[in-house]
């Protein structure tokens, strides 16, 4: 992943960050640490002065923790094309998907009354159609031949959608003696056992975890279902999906179509 150039002076000056920036890795390769803060592009203004204002009044709650953030200097979230948010202690661990899945939970739970945002609707991304792809959203078509037998698996979903994390695998980050840490909150409107269906399969596909995962979990509604669709948003982000590629996803798709 290439970095994306560092934050300019005037970045730093209106989030009071005073000392050189240093790129941070994992992600898109676009975070960068000055001191304390963490600094990345703003991809959409209102989709970030969105996830500040919820993370900004969010209450502290048992079994999570998450990144807040940090306000520039004249007080709004956003600034030339940036955000910042306060360094958060801990490190990623892909092969702790169980408790991953438990804190997207207790997190989702915190974040259940809140209302779609609007940023939804018009946000164009390769996850964005990946994911309204997944949930027949869309008229377009793909032409990857393992998705074909996914998106022909697809049924009725019947728990209700809210506000959840897309992405939490690699961005809860674990801490001796504090709870898991919500970072890099990707946003959508789907059930909540969704996001813990991507973590499964991202799971099987990318970290040798045991099948047995999916079993440990299929007591949350509609888990088939789920994860179905996670494949296909997975899958269908890709812009070609070379033999290694598949070979990792392949093996996740037989499991879970065989288990229809």
């Amino acid at each position: 992943m290439t970095q994306s150039p560092a934050p300019s002076a005037r970045v730093l000056t209106a989030f009071g960050a005073s000392e050189a920036p240093v790129p941070l890795p994992g992600g898109q390769g676009s975070a960068w640490r000055s001191g304390p803060l963490v600094l990345k592009p703003a991809a959409s203004e209102p989709e970030t002065v969105w996830r500040a204002g919820v993370l900004h009044h969010l209450p502290g709650a048992h079994g999570f923790r998450v990144a807040r953030p940090v306000p520039a200097a004249d007080g709004g979230w956003a600034a030339h094309g940036w955000e910042a948010w306060r360094l958060t202690g801990g490190s990623a661990d892909p092969h702790r998907a169980d408790d991953v899945i438990r804190a997207g939970e207790a997190f989702h739970a915190a974040l259940s009354d809140l209302p779609r945002p609007r940023f939804l609707t018009v946000r164009e991304d390769p996850w964005s159609r990946a994911d309204r792809l997944a949930w027949q959203e869309t008229d377009e078509v793909s032409d990857f031949p393992l998705l074909k037998p996914l998106l022909a698996a697809r049924g009725r979903v019947e728990a209700p959608a809210q506000i959840v994390h897309g992405d939490l695998l690699g961005t809860v980050l674990f801490e001796p003696g504090l709870p898991p840490a919500i970072t890099d909150w990707q946003p959508y409107w789907r059930p909540a056992a969704w996001a813990s269906a991507i973590v499964a399969v991202d799971a099987l596909c990318w970290s040798a975890a045991d099948v047995a995962l999916l079993e440990r979990w299929s007591h949350l509604p509609d888990w088939r279902q789920l994860l179905v669709r996670a494949l296909i948003f997975r899958i269908a982000t890709h812009e070609s999906l070379d033999e290694a590629a598949e070979s990792e996803y392949r093996p996740v798709v037989d499991l879970v179509l065989a288990a229809g």
